[in-house]
């Protein structure tokens, strides 16, 4: 007989009723929808600033608060394993730790909600907590299967706004031309707001896609797949970002591992190609000119970071030529790093509060943006937490992120080899190497936190077999 609260209905208690089959099934839907619903509340930010950066973050929020509410059924139904308590622990003291440096913060409004346009504030990070435990209740192969398919829906989706970007001059870009560079670029945003946050973003996409084409037992699924990263391949290296080259090249390492780890037949490394050809073709159209009238390949890291944050958002300075050599990335990160380093040593317990970076650099004006080499993201997210939320809060954040690739690593060596369970461990690691050169967004980081979840998930046994299966 079907619990019920008091004399209400089967039907209004369908929590209580719920399976943990009927429960993985919405969770995953959830982590879907996630997955898009954030990147399409940024859409009309695309066609105007005054309209669109009040609902950046919209799309979060919804599903935020939608994979908040799973995760409390998951708590109540006890779909949590108790191997999990650890990483659940120290996300939580991050987030009371997060409290701790709003309060000490210097805007504690932008602290909580993030810089408009932004949105990473400390909302952000609860959301962040709701995903990370929705994807680590995820029961069954399947689950995975569909979450998985989220990822690279997201991928198809910024990257055909992408494409249109580079190739049609009529859409809106806020990065055909950047700061320091003469010639239009045409450099790929997406619906990420950034072209370095769509590489990060991509660069998941990407290795979700070329692992399915590698571990599927599907001939369909293969073919998707393979297809899927010629297009991501693509589309990265229009973001003329270090981050665009290093997602291509991990999701390459993580398919030819793959190859020789699960055994599947040699041939498919010759998949391979479908990231290498695609990423020369897009190098080669952009050098020989036909993409843009910059008649070069030239990596604009710096370029982008200002244009982002100065030019698009208001929320720094610019920078000068005397402080930092803005064709160079290597001097460019360097030199954010390096500011952001000096910040730590003057903020170490709580930081300067979540979101306010710029604040402790303001020193000509009240002014964000008349203040020069000022910045608001220094794309070192572990550098970051420690300056913004201190360095108690980065203790955390690598405790975190150590134990699920402890947990998940034994996941795998402990027989739940299928190949989403392992798709999703390597996402995990793809998303703990780009936070050394990229920063936490509201497009990129909801997935890897679900991913990083569904990573370390206990399968119940009686639910294998989704669609990329385990016959490699």
């Amino acid at each position: 007989m079907a619990k019920q609260l008091f004399k209400t209905t089967e039907k209004s208690n369908f929590i209580l009723n719920m399976t943990e089959e009927t429960y993985s099934g919405l969770a995953s839907k959830a982590l879907v929808l996630m997955c898009l619903i954030v990147s399409l509340f940024t859409l009309p930010s695309e066609f105007s600033d005054e309209i669109g950066y009040s609902l950046v973050s919209g799309g979060l929020a919804v599903a935020g608060v939608i994979c908040m509410i799973l995760a409390l059924i998951a708590v109540m139904k006890k779909y949590v394993d108790k191997k999990m308590l650890f990483p659940i622990c120290a996300f939580g003291f991050m987030l009371v730790w997060g409290l701790f440096s709003l309060i000490d913060s210097y805007d504690k409004n932008v602290s909580f909600y993030g810089f408009n346009g932004r949105g990473e504030g400390l909302l952000a990070l609860i959301f962040y907590f709701g995903f990370f435990i929705t994807g680590l209740t995820l029961k069954r192969e399947k689950a995975l299967d569909t979450f998985i398919n989220g990822i690279i829906a997201a991928g198809i989706l910024n990257s055909v706004w992408g494409l249109m970007q580079v190739f049609i001059p009529q859409i809106p870009c806020n990065y055909r031309h950047v700061v320091g560079v003469s010639d239009d670029i045409n450099a790929a945003s997406g619906l990420a707001q950034s072209p370095i946050f769509l590489a990060m973003l991509l660069s998941l996409s990407l290795t979700a896609a070329i692992l399915r084409f590698v571990m599927s037992g599907s001939k369909k699924q293969r073919i998707f797949g393979l297809c899927c990263s010629a297009v991501f391949a693509f589309v990265m290296m229009f973001t003329y970002s270090v981050v665009g080259i290093f997602g291509a090249v991990f999701a390459v390492i993580a398919a030819a591992a793959a190859v020789f780890i699960t055994k599947a037949p040699k041939i498919r490394l010759a998949g391979i190609g479908a990231v290498i050809l695609p990423a020369a073709l897009a190098v080669g159209l952009a050098a020989g000119g036909i993409v843009g009238d910059r008649n070069a390949y030239k990596l604009s890291d710096g370029s982008i970071m200002w244009m982002d944050s100065f030019n698009r958002l208001s929320s720094s300075g610019i920078y000068t030529d005397k402080a930092v050599d803005i064709k160079d990335s290597y001097d460019v990160y360097y030199f954010l790093n390096t500011k952001t380093k000096d910040i730590i040593s003057d903020y170490p317990l709580f930081g300067t509060g979540p979101e306010n970076l710029v604040y402790p650099q303001l020193y000509a004006s009240a002014e964000i943006e008349k203040n020069f080499n000022t910045f608001d993201k220094n794309y070192n997210e572990y550098l970051y937490t420690a300056a913004t939320r201190g360095v108690p809060s980065l203790i955390a954040f690598a405790a975190i992120l150590l134990s699920l690739i402890i947990i998940g690593w034994k996941k795998l060596k402990n027989g739940q080899k299928g190949a989403s369970s392992a798709t999703l461990f390597a996402l995990m690691i793809c998303g703990v190497l780009l936070f050394f050169i990229g920063n936490s967004n509201i497009v990129f980081s909801p997935i890897f936190w679900a991913a990083a979840g569904a990573s370390c998930a206990s399968l119940n046994k009686s639910g294998k077999g989704g669609t990329a299966g385990k016959n490699y």
